[in-house]
This record gives C-alpha cells, structure tokens and sequence, in this order.
C-alpha cells in the first residue's frame, strides 16, 4: 500500500435521505494482498472531509458549509479510469460490511441478538444505548430504534456498488483486464444483493436503486414490493454465480473476497428466508452445490472456530473482516477503526481478572438460553458463567438486564487488546457470517420441507450434531425433524446473530417472542425511519403499525 489516498467526490446521494458529497474512500495501491489491504484500508492520516446535507447530518448544517469545487481531491468524472482505480472503488464496496458506527451503534450481531430470546440489550442502565432496549423490549417507533443506522449503511453499500457497476462500464477495455473486469461487476453485485437482503428482511418494502440518482430524483423514490426486491437480490446473486471469472475458492492473499461459493449459500439463504416450500428444493440445491464443493470442513474442535488465530478457518464460508492495526480513537469512530465494536460491547462491565479485558455489558445471555443449553457440548465455548468467574475471584460491574451470563464468542480476550490507538475500538475479531455447519443445516431444513431426500437431511444434520459428541438424530421425516433442525440451529448459533430471523421466517417468532412484546405483523420488520418519510414528503410509507 501507498500512504497516498484518492477520496472520490460526487453529488450524488449515499442514501436516499438527500444529495450529498459522498467519499468513496479510494486508495493508491501497490502490489500488495487484498487481505492486507483490507488490514490497512483507513491510514491514521486520511483526509477527512465531511460532506453532510440536509437529514444525513449528524449536526446542523448550512448551505456555506459545502465546499463545491474543494481542492487537493480527485474529482469522480477524473477517476475511474484505470483498474486500478475501479479496484479501489470495489473495496470501499467490501468496506460497508464491517460498519459498525453509521450515526449510532450499529453492529448487527448485538443488535440481532437483543432483537432475540437469545440475549436482552444490556449495558450499564436502561438510558444507555436506548436504540437497543426499544427494539430488545419492542417499543420501537418510526424515531427510537437501529432503524435509521441500518437503512444508512446498507443504501450507502447499495450507492458504492452501483457507482462501481457503471463506472467499470465506462472505462476504456485497454485499461481494464477482461477477466478482471468480470469478476469486479460480479463481486459488486453479490454485495448490492447482501445489502438489499438486509434491506427486505429488515424493512420489507424499500426504494429499489440499481444505478445512481440524479439530484431530481432524490426527494421522489418510492418503496418496491418486497417480492421486486427480492427477485434483484437473486437476479444479482444468479449474474455472479454465472460469470466465469468468479473463483470457487480463493488464494490466502484474497480471503475475504467473495467466490461462487458465498453466492450459492447467499442465495440458498435468500431463498429459504422467503418461506416458499415450493421453492425449497432449489434452495438444498445451491446449498448442496457449496457442501459438494469439498472446499468446506467442520471443524474438529467446536472452540477453535471462534479462535481469532483460526480466522478464514476451513468451517468459514462467509466472513467478513476487521483489523486492530488502525490506532484509531474516537475522533475516527464513525466506521473509522476498522475494529469490531460487538466485542467491546459484549465484555462484562470494569472486568478484573483471568482472560478476559473489560467491556460494556452488553447483551447479557437470557436465562432461557442458559438453561436450553445446560447440557450441551457447546455451553462452555458459547456462554461465559460470570458467577463461575467470582468465585475464582474475578469481579466485574452489574450491568442492566443482568443475568451474569456473557457471551463467549466474541469475548473481549485481553491478550487480543490493541496497544495502539483507543482499545475499545480496535477489536479485530473477524465477524463469522456464513459458517459451513450453517449450510449444512440450511439444506437439511431445505430438503424436509420440500420433500427432498430426508436421509441426507438427518445426514447433514447428524454431521453439526456428531462434531460436538452429540448421537445423531434418528427421526426420519416430516415436522419432528424439522422440529430438531430448528432446535440444532438454536444449540449451534446462540448469540451469533442468525436467531430472531430464524424465528420470523418459520414463523415462531409470535409463540416464543410474544411475551417479550412482540407483535406478529408489526415487529417483524422495524418501522421506515421516520427522516426518510419526512424528507420524501409521504413518498415513502411507513410500515404498517407504526
């Protein structure tokens, strides 16, 4: 890497909320690896310029604050014309997925978990993160939740991806590899699908955007049905499982980077969360297509997936990184770091003792998740016993909703401390997205309830089940082994981040989260933010029941 970085300016919109000065964060590169690029993306020395307009303001602005013509910047019509440039777009593309301070807070994992039986909000009283405890106690509203971070980050990956997918077909074919040109356009759009999947699952109906706006068009955008977005989301995933560049697997200087692999357990995901048993079978069927690879092991040792010296490990299918090089502090918190901000998060409060460093006490484990593990293999590497902890003479603050359980994996170890910059920000915890025994038990539960080969369902599930010491399952069809698919995924993902989309999707979420506040109908999605309505005039509708 060259400490020399090119910042892309444009008028366009990063998200829907209103035209502003988007920074595409494009660096010079060198002739290093993805992987360390990825490692050294954002240097302690960047120019930050600011480009804040109208409702994506953190502060108040004016309209002096804009610097039309600002110097010492490559403007967008002069970049682009190189691969090399197109490549340094792709990877502010690929820089969107390990957000975790778009205006607040917003890791998915914690977020997800606290949506979930599987842990409450947390942290060191009921004001705290006040974004989280709405949605763990579902009293959200259009203006009090995660809502408006996450429409924020997943349209700015959305507008990155579609800036990278015209320009690349602009540049002059003597610049530009065929092969490599091929495989560019198919990793930005498994990412614009992974961001609108995000979008449908959270939202429903939202604005569908495939190319960039023009400035009349930013304050008119209505929602799409759910279903059109969808039908992108595949449509994107199936052009990058078709092009011929896209690798099955990748080289250890690429890991990181999305291969045909990703896409096929993309897309069996993305069909198995629209709950159509018609189309099941299709599902098991890319789903397979990743298990038949060969490229994918369980791991042995149900500890090491979690080891942060076992990253892009043989069980990893979908990972996506963070660094604890960058030095950041809180001047540069804003997706700044690099780090993975779910493990400062997730730590016990003023922590004093063995193993563990100091956290914010977030996402406590809920007593229903303690005791529905008690007696499985994996407690012990999902679930940190806190009272265990004091005995032995550790001490730490009680936090809200304490339960003195704490999540195991993605504990803050205080061997893996920064040194350098603010701690609590430097986590470099490679988050797990996909994980192979996920696969497995996506197309065991594809292949039941489309009536596909039940043994190999019990096979594949019997696999995730024989890796911790469990007997394999001896049901052989119909909803009493879908029940235990269920239940495995339960076991297999606590406090992962996969459990409260497991429950909406097979349509639990009513029974097992209803006396938590959950409303069918309405909690099944989070309200639009109520920003987006504002500034669209009514354009944008709000979700029904809020």
């Amino acid at each position: 890497l060259s400490a020399a970085m090119a910042a892309v300016q444009t008028l366009r919109a990063t998200s829907l909320q209103a035209a502003i000065f988007a920074t595409i964060g494009a660096r010079r590169l060198s002739s290093v690896t993805f992987a360390n690029f990825q490692e050294r993306r954002k240097m302690k020395n960047r120019n930050k310029y600011l480009f804040f307009v109208l409702l994506l303001c953190s502060v108040s602005c004016s309209k002096d604050f804009i610097d039309l013509e600002p110097q010492g910047l490559a403007l967008e019509q002069d970049f682009y014309q190189t691969e090399e440039e197109i490549f340094e777009g792709l990877v502010a593309v690929y820089d969107v997925l390990q957000w975790g301070g778009t205006g607040g807070w917003s890791m998915t994992t914690g977020l997800y978990n606290a949506a979930s039986d599987d842990c409450f909000a947390g942290g060191s009283n009921s004001s705290d993160q006040p974004n989280w405890v709405a949605w763990d106690n579902f009293t959200l509203d259009p203006f009090l939740g995660p809502q408006q971070w996450l429409w924020n980050q997943n349209y700015a990956g959305i507008y990155r991806a579609n800036v990278i997918l015209e320009k690349i077909e602009e540049i002059d074919p003597a610049n530009i590899d065929e092969f490599n040109k091929a495989k560019f356009i198919a990793e930005a759009k498994t990412l614009r699908a992974y961001f609108y999947f995000e979008l449908a699952r959270l939202f429903g109906n939202v604005p569908l955007i495939t190319r960039t706006l023009e400035s009349s068009e930013f304050f008119n955008q209505t929602q799409s049905d759910v279903n059109a977005i969808f039908q992108q989301i595949e449509q994107d995933l199936q052009d990058a499982r078709n092009t011929f560049a896209l690798p099955e697997s990748l080289s250890p200087d690429e890991l990181g980077r999305i291969n045909k692999n990703i896409v096929n357990a993309l897309l069996g995901k993305v069909i198995l969360f629209q709950d159509d048993n018609q189309r099941m079978l299709e599902a098991a069927g890319y789903l397979e297509e990743v298990i038949n690879s060969g490229f994918y092991q369980l791991e042995e040792n149900y500890a090491d997936i979690f080891n942060v010296d076992n990253e892009f490990g043989k069980e990893s299918v979908f990972e996506i990184a963070h660094s604890a090089s960058q030095r950041g502090g809180w001047e540069s918190f804003t997706n700044g770091t690099e780090g993975n901000y779910n493990v400062q998060f997730f730590g016990m409060r003023d922590y004093e003792g063995p193993d563990y460093a100091s956290g914010w006490s977030f996402c406590p484990v809920t007593l229903d998740l303690v005791e529905f593990m008690q007696d499985d293999p994996r407690f012990e590497h999902t679930i940190i016993d806190g009272n265990a902890l004091k005995e032995a003479g550790a001490s730490y603050t009680v936090g809200y909703q304490n339960t003195d359980y704490f999540i195991k994996k993605y504990a803050p170890l205080s061997s893996e401390r920064a040194t350098d910059g603010e701690p609590a920000l430097n986590w470099g915890y490679n988050r797990r997205e996909i994980r192979y025994a996920d696969v497995l038990l996506m197309a065991a539960e594809a292949l039941v309830r489309g009536g596909g080969n039940q043994a190999q369902a019990r096979d594949y599930l019997n696999q995730v089940r024989n890796r911790v010491g469990l007997q394999g399952a001896t049901v052989q069809s119909g909803q009493q082994l879908l029940d235990i698919i269920y239940r495995e995924r339960r076991l297999e993902f606590a406090t992962e981040g996969h459990r409260f989309f497991d429950l909406v999707r097979t349509g639990q979420a009513s029974e097992v989260l209803g006396p938590l506040g959950y409303i069918e109908g309405k909690h099944n999605r989070l309200p639009i933010p109520q920003n987006e309505i504002d500034i669209t005039e009514g354009s944008i509708q709000q979700n029904p029941q809020y």
